[in-house]
């Protein structure tokens, strides 16, 4: 049976995997709030103030309308993370029974903390959950350079089945069954490619980036033992994968975020006016590992600066200053 795909979110990521789903599928649509950014890529193809470079299939059917969800057979979830339970609620009514809901967004949820396979369980639970991650850029994506990523369902069998339907030539998907361990590394890694930013920003040379990438990776290890995740999830594509991407080009936002503020800018110049995960994800990460008892300094710090808890120089400092201890 030819499958029917929907898209809820038109910015970079959702208009990338909307190009993905039309090389395969012949019913694509994108649907987002902004009706004028959706008025335009309907116009044009492109919507050169926000997206720049970002071409859109002309199959693709970018609308406001979510009653054209109904026949949707696979959802594809890629708004903001704060966003994702409102979202979850608006389309309640036009989605059937046994959908597949593949959820694209990276964080944990302000005040609840939870995961958003745990807010789709909630405000949607007769669909089928599964979740994507990994390194991966809109523009890279849209261009056709070779990209692979994680697509993780508690089932199997369905994972299998939305690798098959969303695989192309230059988006390779690699199939798990560990929902958690591959939100856990596109949740953490924002903030670890915040605290990269800032050590680009602050010029403290490649040897302490090296340093503060690798324990990044010790930090999501110990989150990732505590919460349940696989350690082969987190060595993978969705763990290590995504943090070394994210920690080392200014393409990310996170990133890009982080070496703003080294420089000098305050938080929302820093901003740019985008989406910065991180910022959003840093306070709860640090509350979660401390409701755990997980040692997360980075994380920790992360949160100071940004909280205006601590200036970047007294978290440098912090960090520096910790007890030396085993690597492990």
């Amino acid at each position: 049976m030819a499958q029917q795909i929907a898209v809820l979110g038109a910015g970079a990521w959702g208009v990338a995997l909307a190009n993905v789903a039309a090389q395969n599928h012949n019913s694509v649509l994108l649907w987002g709030r902004n009706s004028t950014h959706i008025d335009i890529l309907a116009q044009e193809g492109e919507n050169p103030q926000k997206l720049p470079g970002l071409f859109l299939n002309p199959t693709i059917r970018p609308s406001i309308d979510l009653e054209l969800i109904k026949s949707a057979t696979i959802i594809l979830g890629v708004v903001p993370a704060q966003s994702m339970r409102a979202v979850a609620r608006l389309v309640t009514p036009f989605i059937n029974k046994g959908t597949s809901f593949v959820i694209c967004a990276k964080g944990l949820e302000i005040g609840s903390k939870n995961f958003m396979s745990e807010i789709i369980s909630e405000e949607l639970p007769e669909t089928k959950i599964a979740i994507l991650s990994g390194p991966s850029f809109a523009l890279d994506v849209c261009n056709g350079l070779p990209t692979a990523v994680t697509l993780a369902s508690s089932d199997e069998d369905h994972a299998q089945f939305l690798c098959n339907e969303l695989s192309v030539k230059n988006l390779r998907l690699y199939r798990s069954t560990d929902v958690r361990g591959v939100e856990i590394g596109g949740a953490a890694k924002n903030v670890f490619a915040i605290a990269a930013g800032l050590a680009a920003g602050r010029l403290l040379g490649a040897s302490a980036q090296a340093a503060l990438i690798a324990r990044s990776f010790a930090e999501l290890m110990r989150l990732g033992r505590n919460l349940g995740a696989q350690q082969e999830t987190l060595m993978g594509l969705s763990g290590l994968g995504d943090l070394v991407l994210t920690c080392g080009s200014s393409q990310s936002r996170n990133f890009a975020f982080g070496e703003a503020l080294g420089r000098g800018l305050r938080l929302p110049e820093a901003q740019q006016g985008k989406l910065v995960e991180g910022a959003y994800t840093a306070n709860v990460l640090s509350e979660l590992a401390g409701t755990h008892n997980i040692d997360m300094p980075i994380v920790n710090a992360v949160n100071a600066i940004l909280s205006e808890k601590m200036t970047i120089d007294e978290a440098i400092e912090t960090l520096l200053m910790r007890p030396l201890r085993s690597e492990i």
